[in-house]
């Protein structure tokens, strides 16, 4: 369960999509939609409406040193976007979005 969902995501936009009861996680990026599902049911004790996953792809790097320039990769990363049902919430952390 906690190395499916790895954190929660709190940006200005997943706190606006708060106030629509959908929750954005980065998950691992291997968990698909039903493990989404039954992590985000065990942990939160809310039922899940539909799941949507977003694969971004880790951006290149690059950083010149005193032997050359090095040129890496960041790690891929995966989010879910989890909306729930009529009158059930996630107490993340309550910002703007969640005044309702």
């Amino acid at each position: 369960m906690i190395t499916i969902l790895k954190k929660p995501v709190i940006t200005e936009k997943a706190t606006k999509l708060a106030a629509n009861r959908q929750y954005v996680f980065e998950v691992a990026p291997n968990a698909n939609k039903y493990m989404i599902r039954d992590a985000i049911r065990k942990m939160f004790d809310v039922d899940p409406v539909s799941i949507r996953t977003v694969r971004i792809k880790g951006k290149v790097k690059k950083r010149a040193t005193r032997r050359g320039v090095q040129i890496g990769k960041t790690n891929l990363k995966k989010k879910a976007y989890v909306t729930l049902k009529e009158g059930q919430s996630i107490d993340i952390v309550a910002g703007e979005g969640a005044e309702d």
